[in-house]
């Protein structure tokens, strides 16, 4: 069962997945699909048709405009933006209210594990990969690779790091370590892959 805080606006056609927790005056619009056991914070907003995976947190404050994809267990931090439009403006040229016909929303997606930093934005399009990580208050104006640490404005990859979250040791030869729980990486041009 799910659970919805009496002052959270959740619409009847969302669809909420078992164990999943809706705070205070959080917003979640029509048709937004959460998994099972996912928590979304107090103030939070999740826009018309957003996919979101299982285990997922969105913190307090959080912004996830549609048509946002975010995959298994990712991390949304306090006050984070993914916004959904390249080039807004509130008037046409000739002056007159732009409407949601007038536009075409660009979502971003982030993939499985996938951490993303209190007060970050994350300009659509783009794609988070899986297990990367983007630092707080960085504005992500790319796509992150698989594994990568970014950070700062606009983000750049500055490290790797493991599914456990640590900054990976560099071994040299293309190898990385993970000095949490020793699982081991390998680089291959610009590209990181767990050890098979």
């Amino acid at each position: 069962m799910s659970f919805i805080a009496d002052s959270a606006d959740v619409s009847e056609r969302a669809q909420l997945g078992e164990g999943t927790k809706i705070w205070h005056l959080a917003q979640v619009r029509e048709d937004a699909v959460l998994g099972v056991n996912c928590i979304v914070g107090r103030g939070a907003y999740v826009g018309t048709g957003v996919q979101i995976g299982e285990n997922t947190k969105i913190q307090n404050y959080a912004l996830v405009y549609e048509p946002a994809r975010l995959g298994r267990g990712v991390f949304i931090g306090p006050a984070v933006v993914l916004t959904n439009d390249t080039y807004p403006r509130s008037i046409s040229p000739d002056g007159t209210l732009k409407s949601g016909d007038d536009w075409t929303p660009e979502g971003v997606t982030i993939e499985e594990g996938a951490s993303i930093g209190a007060r970050a934005v994350c300009v659509a399009p783009l794609r988070i990969g899986r297990w990367a990580m983007v630092a707080a208050g960085a504005v992500v104006t790319k796509d992150v690779p698989d594994f990568a640490l970014v950070a700062g404005v606009p983000a750049r990859r500055i490290r790797w790091v493991g599914k456990a979250g640590e900054p990976l040791e560099d071994r040299g030869g293309g190898l990385f370590v993970c000095p949490k729980d020793g699982s081991e990486y390998v680089e291959i041009d610009g590209v990181l892959k767990e050890k098979a």
